[in-house]
């Protein structure tokens, strides 16, 4: 398994680096996103490949502002986990990765030790990349490789938005 990490820009960007040298080794590729509910570039590309990348979105693009919405998207969010942990054990793919379940494990979307157990349960040869700024040292115990991205310098710091492209 395989954790991209950090307050740096390109975790999701490895993740689906990882997914295209996978598919093009004849693996079949599910990602999972869980805080990214837009069309990106990523995922407009794994499309125009013809199925080899399927992309599943849980359709939560930013932190709720009400309780009620936050309800809902922790609901998506597990539906999406109990899914993918289920398409894991089928060992229906050869790469799950499982986008932002960092990120939603520290914003409490997501139980840590769901994703353990999601995790822990995938069929043999079934490979993993999670995900996400936040906690994942209680994943580290799982994973073969760590990186961490560190920011140096963000465009958005300099009031520079976000270019479609490059942060899309």
């Amino acid at each position: 398994m395989l954790i991209f990490t950090g307050d740096g820009k390109g975790k999701t960007t490895a993740a689906f680096g990882g997914a295209l040298r996978a598919a093009g080794q004849g693996l079949k590729v599910l990602v999972v996103q869980f805080a990214k509910g837009r069309r990106c570039g990523e995922t407009v590309s794994a499309e125009r490949l013809g199925g080899a990348i399927e992309v599943r979105q849980a359709g939560i693009e930013e932190f709720p502002g009400s309780v009620r919405d936050l309800v809902e998207v922790r609901r998506r969010a597990q539906e999406a986990l109990r899914r993918a942990a289920a398409d894991m054990a089928s060992g229906a793919y050869g790469l799950v990765v499982l986008d932002e379940a960092v990120y939603a494990v520290g914003q409490g979307l997501l139980d840590a030790d769901r994703v353990r157990a999601a995790v822990e349960g995938r069929a043999a040869g079934v490979h993993v990349i999670l995900t996400g700024r936040g906690p994942y040292e209680q994943f580290a115990d799982l994973a073969d490789t760590i990186t961490r991205m560190e920011c140096v310098k963000h465009a958005y710091q300099q009031g520079i938005g976000a270019t479609e492209g490059i942060e899309f």
